[in-house]
This record gives structure tokens, C-alpha cells and sequence, in this order.
């Protein structure tokens, strides 16, 4: 009995495996932002149940897919070859119809109870990610994570057009301002992991050109960034408050990127990395705030 438990507990785990949690959080939080935005204050809460919850069943069905599809490189990279498809404990018909299924509830939900422009935008993310980017431009290009970073930059989009039926310039600014984070973000994590890539066969920054050039990257994506925020009080959907905080946070932004640009080697990149991980949040959580306080 004790056996059986375990088995049928470390299978849940490994479903849940396949989904990613760490990084569905992260999108959940860009899109209950984008809610706060949309609704100019404190969005409908059966309508933010829905979107945050429906965004999350197909963001982890297109990572189940992703798994699938990275199978081979999963098994080559130490940080991914105990992935439950990578390893032999989930077999690929079990994750393909596990992240199938994730999708179809998603796109029905949206549907349902949102809007079809939230639905199709979510399913559009999801074709994105898995045929653009993990099956082509992640084993073909350095700038696989510029490009294939627009499906990760679509959950404020789709959450600002379930609030409002429409696609407007704030929905936009959104999308750039994760777009343009992305790059510096990943940049950073790939200079930890350039070794990993390289032995594995995919082609990230770091390994085709070299450190240096990765941290200039990543201090150019970092200006880009940080000018993409300030457009967002421009277009008058946000306010003073987030004026300053984006700006604060954008200055700590530029500081590890050029921190990191003087340190020899890779040294200074773990400390990028989890700074952009805080710095997005941050930036939300300010959007938030701010969306509360403009709206009142």
C-alpha cells in the first residue's frame, strides 16, 4: 500500500513537473496586472478567477508540450535531464494529451466566460511557443529567445482584451515592456548555464558569442527596456506612482547589467539573473498599485 501511495504521489508530481509552476507564477502575476490596468482599479474577481486560471492551464500544457519536443536536449543538460519526459517516467503519449487537454480547457473557458480575442490570443501563445520557438528558433539562432519571447509577453495582452474586448496601446506597452525583458533576463541565465547549453547543442548567446558580447546585449536590452516603461504613463493609462517606481526599478536594472559588464567572466550574472526575476514582479506589483491609486 505504502508503495502504491508513493507511486501515485510522485506521478502527480511529475504531471505537475510538466507544467513548470515557477514560471506560470510569474505569468499569472503580468496578467493580473494587465487586469488591473484594463479595469482602471480592482478588475471583476469572477472575471480575474477565469483569465488566471485558464492562462495558467495553457501555459503549463504548453510546457508539458515543450517537454516533449526538448526531450533530447532535456537528457543532455544537467539542469534538465531529470525533466519527468527527459528520464523515462512520463511517456511522450501521456504529456502530448495531458498538454492538449490543458489547451482545449483553456480556449473553452476563455470563451465561455471571457471573450474569443482572449481565447484565440491564448491559443495563439501557446502554437508560438511550442512551433516557433522550442521546435525551430531555440535549435537554430542566438536571438531564439528575442523572437520566441513574444509568446511570454502575450498574458497582459490577453488579460487586458478579456477586461475589455479590444487590443489597446497600454496592452501594447505591455507587451513590449516583457518582450524587451526577456532577452536580458534569459541572457543572464544562459551566461550561469553556457557550458550546459554548449554540450547540449543549442545555440544561446553565450556560446556563439562569446561572454562579453552577451553582457553588452544585455546592458543594450536593459536601456531598451527601461525607456519601454516610461512609455506606458505616456499613453495616460498609468500614473505618477508608477512613473517613479518604474524608474527606480529600472535604475537597479541598469546597475547589475553594468555591474555585471565590469566583473571578469560570468561573475555578476547569477545576481542579474535573480534581479530581473524581482524587477518584472516588482514592476507589477507597482502597475498594480498604481492602477488602484490613477483609478481612485
Amino acid at each position: 500500500m505504502a508503495t502504491q501511495i508513493l507511486t501515485r504521489e510522485s506521478v502527480v508530481r511529475d504531471y505537475i513537473a510538466l507544467t513548470k509552476p515557477r514560471i506560470i507564477v510569474l505569468l499569472a502575476f503580468t496578467a493580473l496586472g494587465g487586469m488591473f490596468l484594463a479595469s482602471g482599479g480592482a478588475p471583476n474577481p469572477a472575471l480575474t478567477l477565469v483569465v488566471l486560471f485558464a492562462g495558467s492551464l495553457a501555459a503549463g500544457g504548453a510546457n508539458a508540450l515543450n517537454h516533449i519536443l526538448d526531450r533530447d536536449i532535456d537528457e543532455r543538460m544537467t539542469r534538465t535531464r531529470q525533466r519527468p519526459v527527459a528520464r523515462g517516467a512520463m511517456s511522450v503519449g501521456n504529456a502530448l494529451w495531458f498538454g492538449i487537454g490543458l489547451n482545449a480547457i483553456a480556449f473553452v473557458m476563455l470563451t465561455m466566460f471571457a471573450n474569443s480575442l482572449a481565447a484565440a490570443l491564448t491559443l495563439g501563445a501557446t502554437l508560438f511557443y511550442i512551433f516557433v520557438y522550442t521546435k525551430t528558433l531555440k535549435r537554430t539562432t542566438p536571438q531564439n529567445i528575442v523572437i520566441g519571447g513574444a509568446a511570454g509577453a502575450l498574458p497582459p495582452v490577453i488579460a487586458w482584451a478579456a477586461v475589455t474586448g479590444t487590443i489597446g496601446l497600454p496592452a501594447v506597452v505591455l507587451f513590449a515592456i516583457v518582450f524587451l525583458w526577456t532577452p536580458p533576463h534569459f541572457w543572464a541565465l544562459s551566461l550561469l548555464l553556457k557550458d550546459d547549453y554548449a554540450d547540449a547543442g543549442v545555440p544561446m548567446l553565450p556560446v556563439i558569442a562569446g561572454v562579453r558580447a552577451t553582457k553588452l546585449s544585455i546592458l543594450r536590452y536593459t536601456w531598451v527596456l527601461i525607456a519601454s516603461t516610461l512609455l506606458l504613463t505616456a499613453t495616460g493609462a498609468a500614473g505618477p506612482v508608477y512613473a517613479i517606481g518604474a524608474s527606480l526599478l529600472g535604475a537597479g536594472f541598469a546597475y547589475y547589467a553594468i555591474r555585471m559588464l565590469r566583473m571578469p567572466g560570468i561573475e555578476g550574472a547569477k545576481a542579474a539573473y535573480l534581479y530581473s526575476l524581482a524587477y518584472l514582479g516588482l514592476l507589477f506589483v507597482v502597475i498594480i498599485v498604481d492602477s488602484v491609486v490613477h483609478g481612485a
